[in-house]
């Protein structure tokens, strides 16, 4: 579905919001879709495709739900930039459980 460029500029942030879930929610069922008719017709019976090789791609399309984007992605509203007196190194690894 593609919406005009002015059309898109009157809408509110609920209505941005609204589309945006609409939007995952249908990327959801066809996800679904196509995932039972690639284990349907999977061609190697040998070694047949199962729900558990999409996990990847569930989690994917689950971390749009998130507003901040990927939940892999820390959030990082309102932080300065390096040259404006910002962070030059950010560490993303987590640490170990103890």
């Amino acid at each position: 579905m593609q919406v005009p460029i002015e059309e898109g500029a009157d809408k509110t942030l609920e209505q941005h919001e609204e589309a945006r879930r609409e939007f995952i929610a249908e990327l959801w069922r066809r996800f679904e879709a196509l995932q039972e008719w690639a284990v349907s017709h999977w061609p190697d019976q040998q070694h047949p495709l199962s729900s558990a090789d999409f996990v990847e791609s569930r989690k994917e399309i689950l971390s749009l739900r998130s507003p901040a984007g990927s939940l892999n992605q820390p959030a990082q509203q309102n932080e300065a930039e390096p040259e404006q007196g910002g962070a030059q190194y950010v560490d993303v690894t987590p640490a170990p459980w103890p």
